[in-house]
């Protein structure tokens, strides 16, 4: 099981960071500032890439989540499931974003632009965000991985204020290029969140087994 666990880490995270190449492998690629999504518009020469990258996340965010299943919040509320859960709802929703992806444009979907597909592929996207921001809320609760905890309390608070900072932007049309800039920002640091995510628990997956271990060699490696 911890071999299983120990590759589903590492492959989910190698997935992970091919996403993030290509997101930003295309993101350079146009000469203008741009929200995420409209990487994937209808008519983008960066469609076919963005969706790629998308799936690249769905399977590698779901593989990292299994390896993770057991890790869970010590507090009530955050730990009512696991981040896991979390983690494949929100792959679920990116999925879906992949597939139903926004016009030409990706105008927001309201007011004159909107349109069915544009509302669907928005929220779907919000909230798959949304999702990965309570996972990491949730294992910044986690008592039993303490790095694992201490990095995801910092990413959060990052991605949180950065992310709310860029959607504001972007619905009031105020500072529109700054606000792509801090959503890409956004994007990177929960995607390298869920890379670090699985790389710390491969690297513990890898650590001899406590049963294996004496009572103070199993203490160190605790956490």
């Amino acid at each position: 099981m911890r071999r299983a666990e120990f590759t589903a880490a590492v492959v989910g995270s190698a997935l992970v960071i091919v996403a993030l190449a290509l997101i930003w492998g295309a993101r350079v690629t146009i000469p203008r500032e741009l929200y995420v999504s409209e990487l994937g518009a209808e008519g983008m020469p960066t469609a076919v890439v963005f969706e790629i990258a998308l799936l690249l996340i769905v399977f590698g965010g779901s593989s990292v989540a299994w390896a993770g299943r057991r890790v869970r919040s010590s507090t009530r509320v955050l730990g009512a499931w696991t981040p896991a859960v979390s983690l494949w709802v929100g792959c679920a929703f990116f999925l879906f974003a992949s597939q139903v992806t926004c016009t030409s444009g990706c105008p927001l979907p309201y007011g004159p632009s909107f349109t069915w597909q544009d509302f669907s592929h928005t929220l779907a996207a919000v909230i798959a965000f949304a999702a990965a921001c309570w996972a990491m809320l949730q294992t910044s609760f986690a008592r039993e991985h303490r790095v694992l905890a201490g990095v995801s309390l910092a990413t959060g608070i990052l991605v949180a204020v950065i992310a709310a900072t860029g959607g504001l932007f972007s619905l009031f049309r105020f500072q529109v290029e700054l606000g792509s800039r801090l959503e890409f920002i956004a994007t990177t640091i929960a995607i390298g969140w869920l890379v670090i995510f699985g790389v710390i628990l491969a690297a513990r997956a890898a650590r001899p087994h406590a049963s294996t271990l004496a009572p103070h060699q199993a203490q160190e490696l605790a956490g």
